[in-house]
This record gives structure tokens, sequence and C-alpha cells, in this order.
């Protein structure tokens, strides 16, 4: 059983399919050694109140204390990432939520992509690509600048996220279905994995009020699969995606001068870890552009990042005390 007679820190993941804690011991500048690891449901300051967003994150680092058999409490330094807080004035409605609910002593609210790159390289330096619910690409360079492409949502962007390519295999088989498109597996896929013994029962399937972003994301590795299996539709839209990806990963190393070959890239999002072969449609595209990583980095736990940030925080704390 551990107490608090120790220091501990918190880094916490929060993105739109489902928010993860990490307890630690810290263990010098970056090191920590894990004691109690927690999840919870999504959570996005784009898309909810600071309060709804708290509620979960609270969820997730009770979860993570109970896992270490420890109550819940404040910890030294705590690394908040968090999905929709790339805007100032997000992450200080979510620092005054932090401030009244006493997570800890000191806190750090960053936006989700931040702590993919310290998951991959200690000093944060490189390309993180997040394809996942939504998608994202973000980079900063030894100096401490930094670069972002994409992140706009659902409505306004997110392609080659898994709700991206997940409706555009709802689409393209609805339009098989109308006969306004190519033939594609795809229709009897999503019939077969919907339960939908016909083509107008997907209106049910899809617009039932309990279904969510997340839910249709899900989605994504029909498609996916059938890109594998060989339908010229399904691989089109897989390609396309791939595309969008690498695009976003290009502009970033663009913008902070990153030069083919002499980068790290650190992957995440259930699109990029759990589908290894469209993971390897992204890199053949950054290839054929000429933007080629020098390492990649596939990242399945970014709060592992989030904790690193916290543990560098608190080392800052500790030595100046």
């Amino acid at each position: 059983m551990h107490t608090m007679e120790m220091e501990y820190v918190i880094g916490v993941d929060a993105g739109g399919t489902k928010t993860v804690a990490f307890l630690a011991e810290p263990l010098g500048e970056a090191g920590y050694q894990l004691v109690g690891k927690g999840a919870a449901g999504a959570a996005n300051m784009a898309q909810h109140r600071e309060e709804t967003v708290g509620q979960v994150i609270c969820a997730a680092i009770e979860s993570a204390f109970a896992s270490a058999d420890m109550a819940p409490q404040p910890v030294s330094a705590a690394c908040l990432a968090v999905a929709g807080a790339g805007r100032a004035p997000e992450r200080l409605r979510l620092l005054r939520w932090a401030s009244e609910a006493k997570i800890a002593e000191h806190v750090q609210v960053v936006h989700d992509a931040e702590p993919v790159l310290y998951s991959a390289n200690p000093e944060g330096v490189g390309v993180a690509l997040i394809a996942g619910t939504g998608s994202l690409a973000y980079g900063r360079d030894a100096s401490g600048r930094d670069a972002r492409c994409g992140g706009w949502g659902p409505l306004l962007g997110d392609e080659g996220s898994g709700y991206a390519i997940a409706v555009a295999g709802l689409r393209a088989a609805v339009r098989a279905a109308d006969g306004r498109g190519p033939r594609t597996r795809l229709l009897a896929a999503f019939l077969e994995h919907l339960d939908c013994p016909a083509v107008s029962d997907l209106i049910a399937a899809i617009y039932d009020p309990s279904v969510t972003r997340t839910t249709i994301a899900s989605l994504a590795r029909i498609v996916l699969r059938e890109a594998e299996a060989g339908d010229s539709v399904a691989d089109a839209i897989a390609e396309a995606s791939a595309s969008d990806l690498a695009q976003m990963v290009g502009q970033v190393t663009r913008q902070l001068a990153l030069e083919d070959g002499a980068y790290h890239l650190a992957l995440t999002g259930g699109v990029l870890i759990h589908d290894v072969p469209f993971r390897n449609r992204v890199l053949a595209q950054l290839d054929a552009a000429q933007t080629r990583p020098l390492e990649v980095t596939p990242v399945p736990d970014p709060a592992a990042g989030a904790v690193t940030m916290a543990c560098r925080h608190w080392h800052r704390v500790h030595w100046r005390r």
C-alpha cells in the first residue's frame, strides 16, 4: 500500500475517445515509477464545458488512485493534456477548475498533442501525428518553436481520422445502395456489423441518439479491413485518408524547416496504433513526398508523456526549494 508521505505526480491524457490518468513517483527530471493507472470517458474542451471535462478527469484520477490502493489526494504536480485545449482561453478555464478541485500543488494544462512528443522523446522535439476520433499534426523544434496543422473538428476538418474514414465509408455504401456509386463490399460489411437486415435500417442504426462520434469512428476499422481485402472503394478512402495525414505532417515540417529524414515522428490514436497497414500507408505517403522521418515511434499511451511533463515541472520546482 502506498501513502502520500512520498511525492507523486499525475499525467492525464483526455481525448475524444477516452481519458487516461497515470499516477507516478518522480525519479529525477524525466524518469518516474508508475504507481497507478485509471481511465474514464471522452473529454474535449471544444465540445464540453470545463466542469464536464473536469468531472471526467477526476473520474480517471480517482481510478488511478484506486488501482494503487490509495485515497485520492492532491499530488505535487500534474499535467493535464486535453483535446480542444489548444487555445489560451480554454487552458485558463481548465486551470481555474483544477485549482478549485485541488488536484495538485502545481498544474499544467496543455493540448493533447504535446505529451505525444514527450512520450517518444524526453525533450519533446519532433512531430506528433494524432489520428483517432479526430486528427492533428503538431511539431516543435529544438529552439522551442512550434507549429500545428489540422485539429479543426469534424465539421471543419479532422481528415484522416477514424470518424472521417468511417463517414466516407458509410457514404460510399449508401451511394452504392442507391446506384449512384460503384459497387463495394462496404455495404454488406456495414449491414452485417450493425445488424441491419435491410439497407434502410442503416438510418435507425446510425442516427440513434445513443450513437456518438466515438461510436461512428470505431467503424473505420471496417473500411480499413475491406481496403486491405482489395475493395477498390475502401482502398481509395484509405489512400486519400493517408494522404491527408501525410500532408498535415508535411505542412508542420515545412513550417519548422525540418529536413527530410532528420526529424522524429510520434504516432498515436486508434487508427495509427491499431491498424499497421494504414500506418504504413501514411509512412509511404511521407516517403513519396520526401518528408521522411528519421525515426517513427508509435505511442499507445500519451498519458506517459504527460507524466514526463509533470516530472519535469516537479523537478524544476523541487530544485528551486
